[in-house]
C-alpha cells in the first residue's frame, strides 16, 4: 500500500521501440511514472553509428494520448518538470506519466530566466532576447544539446552579418500541439464566441521572424507545430541514419552545427527579403560549407 514514484532510466534509441506494447499497455492501465531516454540525440551520442544514435525517440513517445513529452535543455528545465509532474501524478492523481530526454554532453547550466516555469510545462519560453545592436531580427527555437548550436549562431549572426537572434527554449512540442488542437476544436465547435488562440501562436507574436527551428531529432518533431507558428518556419533536424564520428562531424554531415543554422536563418531572412542572398552565399563559404554534399537523409 505504499504509493512509489518511479524512475526508469534506459537508452533512448531502444525505450519505446523495443517496449512499445508495454507503453501502450502503461498507458491503458493510466499508470504514473517517469521514464528517462538517456543518452538521447542522433548527434549527442557520438560514435555508436546507426544502430544506437536516437533521432525519433519524442516522436515516438508523442503518438501515446495520456504521456507527457519534454526534450529539455536544462538542468533547471528538468526540475521544473519533474516537480510539477510529482505534484500532477501524486499530488493531483492525474492518470499521466512522463518521458524526458536526458543526454550524455556536458555544458555549463545556466541560471534560469526569471518567470520561464509556466513555458517550460507548456513548451516554450523566452531565453535570451536578440542583442540590441543588429537591425534585422530572427527567431531560433533550440531543444536539448542544440542549444550549442542556437548560442553560437546568435554570436555569429550579431558579429558578421547585422542580425539580431532571440532564442526561444522548446521544451515540448507535443504540448504546443495538443494545445493548439485544443484551441481550434474549442473555436470550431464555438462559432459565436470569441476565438482562442494557441499558445505558440500568442507567444512567438512577441518575437520577430522568420522563426528556425534546432534539435537533435529529426524535423519532423519541430514540424508538429509548424502551421500555427505566425511567420515563416524553418525546422532543422537529424533525419537520416546515424553514424560513428565525432560529434562536430555528425552535426555537419545532419545539417544542425552553427554554421548551418547561421545559413538556414540567412535564407529564411533572404526569402523575406530582409536581407541580401549574397549574405547567404557568404555564410556558405564562411563556415566551410559544401553546397554538393550528399543529403543525409539520403546517406
Amino acid at each position: 500500500g505504499v504509493t512509489m514514484l518511479p524512475f526508469y532510466i534506459f537508452y533512448s534509441m531502444f525505450g519505446f521501440q523495443r517496449t512499445g506494447d508495454l507503453v501502450w499497455a502503461f498507458a491503458d492501465q493510466r499508470g504514473r511514472g517517469f521514464l528517462l531516454g538517456a543518452t538521447a540525440g542522433r548527434t549527442t551520442l557520438n560514435g555508436e553509428g546507426l544502430q544506437h544514435e536516437d533521432g525519433h525517440s519524442p516522436l515516438l513517445f508523442s503518438v501515446v494520448p495520456n504521456c507527457m513529452v519534454y526534450d529539455p535543455a536544462f538542468a533547471y528545465e528538468l526540475a521544473v518538470i519533474i516537480a510539477d509532474g510529482c505534484r500532477r501524478m501524486f499530488g493531483d492523481l492525474d492518470d499521466v506519466f512522463y518521458y524526458l530526454t536526458l543526454y550524455n554532453e556536458n555544458y555549463p547550466m545556466p541560471e534560469m530566466p526569471e518567470g520561464a516555469e509556466p513555458g517550460i510545462l507548456r513548451g516554450l519560453y523566452r531565453f535570451a532576447a536578440p542583442p540590441p545592436e543588429p537591425s534585422v531580427r530572427a527567431t531560433i527555437l533550440f531543444s536539448g544539446t542544440a542549444w550549442l548550436a542556437a548560442a553560437g549562431a546568435r554570436d555569429e549572426l550579431a558579429e558578421h552579418y547585422d542580425v539580431g537572434a532571440e532564442l526561444w527554449s522548446a521544451t515540448s512540442y507535443k504540448a504546443l500541439r495538443e494545445d493548439a488542437l485544443a484551441a481550434e476544436r474549442w473555436n470550431r465547435l464555438h462559432p459565436s464566441q470569441s476565438p482562442r488562440t494557441p499558445w505558440v501562436t500568442e507567444v512567438l507574436s512577441e518575437a520577430e521572424g522568420p522563426y528556425v527551428a534546432v534539435s537533435d531529432h529529426m524535423k519532423v518533431v519541430a514540424d508538429q507545430v509548424g502551421r500555427w507558428v505566425p511567420g515563416t518556419f524553418l525546422p532543422l533536424g537529424t533525419d537520416g541514419f546515424g553514424r560513428s564520428d565525432t560529434r562536430e562531424a555528425l552535426r555537419r554531415h545532419f545539417e544542425v552545427d552553427t554554421g548551418h543554422l547561421v545559413v538556414a536563418v540567412l535564407s529564411a531572412l533572404a526569402a523575406e527579403g530582409q536581407v541580401k542572398r549574397e549574405a547567404v552565399a557568404d555564410a556558405i563559404e564562411r563556415y566551410d560549407i559544401d553546397p554538393e554534399a550528399v543529403d543525409p537523409l539520403r546517406a
